[in-house]
């Protein structure tokens, strides 16, 4: 199993940094089909910077507003289409990476939750670790769950909450756990390499 799609809790839950380990770790192609904010590193650059030995693949969509695609493209006058969005053709391991949460809208009559259906790829959750991340997460593997696509694994980002962790892991059927990517300062490819080796176990997903 070396396909995934990610998906977030929410926004700035660290999914990108994670997602760049992995990509890192699996000497992956990583995509992100629709980038919303252009101003400042986008996604993908940060990956490539995070991950020099992954296969950064273009966007299929840029938009200039950091807010939801939807209202990003209306802002730009533009329209995600859909069926633009299949899969890369490229072989081997891939990291795709969704925006924010599973129900972002990429149009006004779709969201991000039915284009990962149709990936039909199994899906990485990751989630924070502060305050309100057992509901956040609870609902997402809820969700998750109920679009018929598996959960690969959920991981944390952030300090070590050990309590919320076993939570969401009892509650939300939510196994494997895949561990936490704690804070980096300084984060750039050397430390998360090291931080991805000493506290991600890859080895859950081959199970």
């Amino acid at each position: 199993m070396n396909r995934f799609a990610i998906t977030g809790t929410d926004t700035d839950v660290g999914k990108t940094v994670f997602a760049a380990g992995l990509a890192q770790a699996l000497k992956a192609h990583y995509w992100k089909p629709v980038q919303a904010g252009l101003e400042g590193e986008t996604d993908s650059q940060k990956v490539a910077r995070l991950a020099p030995d992954a296969t950064v693949v273009e966007e299929m969509y840029r938009l200039n507003t950091p807010c939801s695609p939807h209202a990003a493209a209306d802002i730009d006058g533009t329209m995600i289409c859909d069926t633009d969005l299949h899969l890369p053709t490229a072989e081997g391991p891939l990291v795709v990476e969704g925006a924010g949460g599973f129900f972002v809208p990429l149009h006004t009559d779709i969201l991000y939750s039915e284009i990962m259906q149709r990936w039909d790829l199994p899906v990485i959750i990751v989630a924070r670790t502060t305050l309100g991340t057992i509901n956040h997460t609870l609902l997402t593997l809820e969700a998750v769950h109920a679009a018929d696509l598996e959960v690969a694994a959920t991981v944390f980002v952030g300090d070590a909450e050990p309590v919320a962790e076993k939570a969401i892991m009892d509650f939300g059927f939510a196994d494997p756990h895949l561990g936490r990517l704690p804070f980096l300062d300084p984060l750039n490819a050397e430390t998360l390499a090291a931080a991805f080796a000493e506290h991600i176990n890859l080895s859950v997903l081959d199970d």
